[in-house]
């Protein structure tokens, strides 16, 4: 008898040790969800790294913007003392542009509809007033709200203007693929900023 009790008691735990194993018991409080550590460019966060053609860029900052309901996002990201700007929108397709802040092209308050830059004939392809949400370091882009004018040329090079309270500014760069970057998760501090 002793050993029929014995051998029911080990029983018991055993089963009750498989039902918790497998998730049929509740083991008190639930774990906490961890962030998933696989990105991709629409959930990149602050400190994640950015590999574009040998170099590591660091996401410092982002935008979402956002005209009626309609939103895209740019990711700042920096080495060093460089700047860029990568680009994500998804209307029927994908679209990631890599954007380098530049000073070379004197434009009106009231940017034409076709523009000459750097031996390219760019023409504005969408304009609006986007409102703005942030997080991190996005230089001086602060304002609430901010108008843009975004051209294209014939050979996939893109440029974009625009105003914030104002103040211009002016980003060329290219469209390219999604699969030429490397992703990769960061510890989400940022490594240039305060």
């Amino acid at each position: 008898m002793f050993w029929l009790i014995v051998i029911l008691i080990v029983a018991v735990g055993i089963t009750l040790l498989v039902m918790q194993q497998n998730g049929m018991l509740g083991a008190g409080k639930q774990r906490p969800e961890l962030p998933s550590l696989k990105r991709n460019v629409f959930n990149l966060q602050i400190g994640d790294i950015v590999q574009y053609l040998g170099t590591d860029w660091m996401v410092e900052g982002s935008l979402t913007y956002d005209v009626d309901g309609y939103t895209w996002m740019e990711y700042m990201l920096q080495d060093g003392d460089e700047i860029r700007w990568l680009s994500v929108e998804e209307d029927d397709t994908v679209e990631v542009t890599f954007l380098e802040p530049n000073n070379q092209l004197d434009v009106s308050q009231n940017p034409p509809q076709q523009l000459n830059f750097a031996g390219d004939t760019y023409r504005c392809v969408d304009s609006g007033t986007a409102k703005m949400t942030r997080k991190g370091t996005v230089v001086r882009r602060n304002a609430q709200r901010c108008q843009y004018f975004d051209y294209e040329s014939s050979s996939d090079k893109v440029l974009s203007i625009e105003i914030w309270d104002g103040e211009m500014e002016v980003t060329v760069g290219e469209r390219i693929s999604p699969r030429s970057l490397t992703l990769l998760p960061g510890d989400g501090q940022r490594v240039y900023g305060d």
